[in-house]
Order: C-alpha cells, then structure tokens, then sequence
C-alpha cells in the first residue's frame, strides 16, 4: 500500500521530501478532481492525503464518494475534515478503535 498526495505544488513538496512517490500537484479545479479520480482508481494506494481547502473544491458526489472510502482511506490536513474525525477514519479503515 502506499500514500498518495494530492494538493497544489507548495503543499505536496513537504510530502516529496519525505519519500512520498506518488504526490499529484492540482493547482486548477480539473486538475484536481483527474487526480482525485486517477487516485481512487489506483489499487495501490491505501491512503489519500488531501488538503482540507481542496476538499470544497471537489464536486459534492466526488467528495462524498471520498468522505464514504474505506480503500484508500482518505485523509484532509487543515481546515475542515469532511465532517469525520481521525479517530472515526481509523476505526473505519482499521475496524478497531485503537483510542480504547
């Protein structure tokens, strides 16, 4: 399994650094959602990493698409969270609460 990286060039860059190999810069709304589509669509990815402004970028049955994927588990950094906790997407992903 391996993360994937979706967001514009100054956001991914950090996650380069780091090793991440699969990074996609999205700087315009198409961009963005070929990228999310081309992710989702990728049986290696096991974790999607989005920013969280992108997030309200997405059109609304992408992003529930996104908000409802176990595989990849999609993960927002910074502002909104599509309305799930990383408690929930870990319990959801994982199937256990590992906070317990």
């Amino acid at each position: 399994m391996e993360i994937a990286v979706i967001g514009n060039s100054e956001f991914i860059l950090g996650f380069r650094l780091a090793g991440v190999q699969k990074t996609y810069a999205a700087e315009t709304d198409e961009r963005l959602v070929d990228s999310v589509t081309r992710a989702l669509g990728d049986k290696d990815v096991g974790i999607l990493v989005l920013e969280g402004k992108d997030m309200e970028r997405i059109p609304p049955r992408l992003r529930t698409t996104l908000e409802n994927s176990v595989k990849p588990t999609v993960i927002t950094i910074g502002g909104e969270e599509g309305g799930l906790s990383m408690r929930e997407r870990i319990k959801r992903s994982v199937g256990v609460d590992l906070w317990k």
